[in-house]
């Protein structure tokens, strides 16, 4: 892909990041256009010529087609290549764990987190519901790697790359992963296998 892929994206957005983590990983070249969430610029009539939905992660290729939602970007930017498993049960998997992220988990940490890092709210303020779920989801892949390094197999897929893309920002939406310790290390490995510095405080 020599084209540049256009990306709207909030640079705070888990879900815009996951995009970049792949693209970077195979060296796909992007044209960031940053989309500020909070100021409301997915409700311009601009971007909603691109997206009617009015959610980033959205992007256009050089020939024009586009593309939304993380999940289905990510799977199509890395499609053949090993961070899909090649094994019909593993990359059923595989998509279970994503779909389980965005039905999950992100409609836990990710919105707690925006609401106390962005909106600014005390937690007071927050849907009470909102912590135990995100207890809940935590707990569930802190049992799921108890005896494993990685989500599918053993070794990093599409399925890590969908869930540390908010799991790395949990204590800003005030949870400590100190708590799921299998989960903190998981996040750490995740974050060196993709080159990143990591996101979570100091132990």
């Amino acid at each position: 892909m020599t084209t540049p892929l256009t990306v709207y994206g909030d640079s705070g957005s888990g879900n815009c990041l996951k995009v970049k983590f792949v693209a970077d990983r195979f060296g796909i070249p992007l044209k960031w256009i940053e989309i500020d969430v909070v100021n409301a610029q997915t409700r311009t009539p601009e971007f909603l010529a691109i997206n009617p939905a009015g959610q980033v992660p959205t992007v256009v290729f050089g020939d024009g087609r586009i593309l939304a939602q993380s999940n289905a970007i990510i799977l199509h930017l890395a499609a053949g290549t090993d961070l899909v498993p090649t094994d019909a049960f593993d990359r059923a998997l595989m998509f279970q764990w994503m779909f389980w992220e965005q039905y999950s988990h992100e409609t836990a940490i990710a919105v707690r987190r925006y609401y106390k890092k962005f909106v600014k709210k005390s937690d007071d303020e927050i849907d009470p519901a909102l912590m135990p779920k995100c207890e809940r989801a935590l707990a569930v892949m802190n049992g799921h790697l108890d005896s494993r390094h990685y989500f599918v197999g053993e070794r990093l897929t599409l399925a890590d790359i969908a869930l540390v893309a908010y799991t790395r920002f949990s204590h800003e939406a005030g949870l400590d992963l100190a708590r799921w310790p299998s989960v903190r290390a998981w996040v750490l490995r995740v974050e060196q296998d993709l080159g990143l510095t990591s996101a979570l405080p100091a132990a």
